[in-house]
């Protein structure tokens, strides 16, 4: 686990104890169940595939901690607009202050503006950070196997399913996929950037995809034995020529902000670089 991500883990672990003196998990897990019905994350992403087309969750993000701040004029409202108008299937929203800049109101702006399902990206170490998802109005909760073992991983997958929430594992690495696959989602996010040094590779990509789709040929991702896996492809997509790599190995589902972000308009550099 990289210096950062452990940083990351330690202020969540912080973050996550406060809000649980403000409202005890009781009442967060209450809010959750009581909240408006979800958006189908991956029914989206499917009829995108089914079509023809790419699958793209488009993100929604101020500032990282390696590039510092990605956008100044910063409307989540506009932004998720301009994304459904110029064809995203889903969004991701970073939900979190310290290192991203971001917030819940940003998600929940976001969501208001538009029809699309929306994943909240963030760092999910406590059981209390899903149902706080699913009470803000997120479809979606992001796992990094990076930070969680696999049982720890299909505990929160069950939370998340049981509250009609879908899951995005987002892996790194062989060892990671391997507990990755051990979950029943068939989301499955390959991050192409380093951790520890913060490098990016198309490369970590195609070279995960064989252990997880046997056969590449079909960009729908039928896995083993009529089992569906997607592949998303993370981090690293910035023109339209990095989609074509992706495309000519069967990867059609791609989770692309900073390229968007860096735009004068996000949505219409989403057209561009999908064509």
């Amino acid at each position: 686990m990289s210096d950062i991500l452990n940083k990351i883990l330690a202020v969540k672990a912080q973050e996550v104890a406060a809000a649980q003196k403000l409202k005890p998990i009781a009442e967060m897990r209450a809010e959750a169940e009581q909240a408006a019905p979800t958006r189908d994350f991956v029914a989206a992403i499917r009829a995108k595939l089914d079509s023809g087309r790419p699958a793209v969750i488009s993100e929604i993000k101020k500032a990282s901690p390696s590039k510092g701040i990605l956008r100044a004029d910063f409307n989540p409202a506009q932004i998720a607009a301009s994304y459904q108008q110029h064809g995203a299937a889903c969004l991701s929203v970073l939900t979190d202050e310290q290192f991203f800049q971001g917030c819940q109101a940003y998600l929940q702006q976001a969501r208001a503006a538009c029809d699309l399902p929306v994943l909240r990206k963030d760092f999910m170490m406590d059981e209390y950070q899903i149902y706080q998802a699913r009470a803000m109005g997120a479809d979606a909760i992001l796992l990094i196997a990076a930070a969680l073992d696999t049982k720890t991983m299909q505990t929160f997958e069950s939370i998340a399913f049981s509250l009609g929430m879908a899951v995005l594992v987002e892996v790194h690495n062989g060892e990671e996929l391997d507990s990755a696959l051990q979950l029943s989602t068939p989301l499955i996010g390959v991050n192409n950037r380093n951790l520890r040094t913060f490098e990016v590779s198309l490369q970590n990509t195609l070279d995960l995809l064989p252990r997880i789709i046997p056969t590449t040929s079909s960009c729908k991702g039928e896995g083993w034995g009529g089992s569906s896996r997607i592949v998303v492809t993370e981090s690293g997509i910035m023109n339209a020529d990095d989609v074509k790599l992706m495309q000519r190995h069967g990867v059609n589902s791609f989770l692309v902000g900073e390229a968007f972000m860096r735009a004068e308009n996000p949505g219409a550099e989403l057209a561009r670089v999908f064509g």
